[in-house]
């Protein structure tokens, strides 16, 4: 990261560089010879009474005192992405939330209240693309009592780290007491390479509709209620794969959902026994529901993984998933 004009350290931002990416570096301890230094890159989303706010990628608020900058710049919006599909924010968002549609939704502006009996934050959360025809705080208070009629916690799914995230809505909801509570990536991939992996497909199984055998291997309910169905069966063209379990019982050995939706194809509810694990089967159903979009008409991938899940996030490294942008689940503290 270079910061130096002519040799010299330099602080080349100001007020006015409000919702611009920056990057910044400051002074941990004392100034001078030995001093350690923090470089942070993000949204400025604030700079008032002599502090600094900044949005990282992965939706954390940084506040920086002015008094301890030492260097700050301008830089411009995260590089575009050398590999895959090319696609906006916005086209993005949309896709993802069309292969998870709630039971009941109502507009607020251009912010979507979305509610499915509290099934997933996904399916009971807000999204917010665009301004809610009220202030901040109003907005958030009408959220509350809308979730709150329907015995539901309150979130709002914010993204961070792309051109067009709302890096200033995170920062507006922690101003208000909201906080962050799960962070996810959203990877997208060329879809022929996911269809082209070497992978045995023959016991992968395909349906148009999830049946008890693959419930019972996707544990995300008590009880696979009319809401659960309606939300699973949400999207333009929804595929179910599964391959069956070696005992008795009934329950697949592993299981996917993919849905397509244009040129997107969508993976979802990837879930593999722990029995049957290291034995390729994650990368079958992959490879089965992709090339089932192929057939379709589908061309380009996306998926999301939660940051922490370390097994899922290398399994897409291989198949060659690429981080577009993080999306966050905010909730009142």
């Amino acid at each position: 990261m270079e910061f130096t004009m002519g040799g010299r350290l330099e602080v080349r931002i100001t007020p006015a560089d409000v919702g611009k990416r920056v990057s910044l570096r400051r002074a941990a301890g004392v100034r001078g010879e030995g001093a350690k230094f923090t470089d942070t890159v993000g949204v400025l989303t604030s700079w008032d009474g002599g502090v600094l706010s900044v949005t990282t990628k992965n939706g954390e608020s940084i506040r920086i005192a002015e008094s301890t900058l030492v260097a700050g710049k301008v830089v411009p919006p995260a590089p575009a992405r050398r590999r895959g599909p090319a696609a906006s924010f916005g086209e993005l968002a949309r896709a993802t939330a069309r292969a998870w549609e709630p039971v009941e939704s109502e507009l607020l502006g251009d912010w979507r209240l979305r509610a499915a009996g509290g099934f997933t934050r996904r399916a009971n959360s807000v999204l917010p693309l665009g301004d809610p025809g009220l202030p901040i705080g109003e907005a958030l208070g009408r959220v509350r009592r809308w979730y709150g009629e329907r015995g539901l916690p309150a979130y709002v799914q914010t993204a961070t780290g792309a051109e067009g995230t709302q890096e200033t809505l995170c920062a507006d909801l922690e101003e208000h007491g909201w906080r962050r509570e799960v962070t996810a990536e959203v990877r997208i991939a060329a879809l022929a390479p996911v269809g082209d992996l070497d992978a045995d497909i023959s016991a992968v199984r395909m349906a148009r509709e999830p049946d008890e055998a693959w419930l019972s291997r996707y544990q995300r309910f008590e009880t696979p209620g009319p809401h659960v169905l309606e939300v699973l069966g949400s999207g333009p063209s929804v595929w179910f794969a599964s391959v069956p379990g070696e005992g008795p019982a009934g329950v697949p050995a592993a299981i996917g959902r993919c849905v397509v939706d244009g040129r997107w194809a969508g993976f979802m509810a990837v879930e593999v026994g722990p029995e049957h694990r290291r034995r390729g089967l994650a990368t079958a159903v992959m490879t089965a529901l992709a090339r089932t979009a192929l057939d379709e008409g589908a061309s380009a991938a996306w998926l999301q993984v939660e940051a922490d899940n370390e097994g899922a996030r290398a399994l897409y490294d291989g198949m060659g998933f690429a981080t577009h942008h993080s999306y966050h689940h905010f909730r009142p503290a």
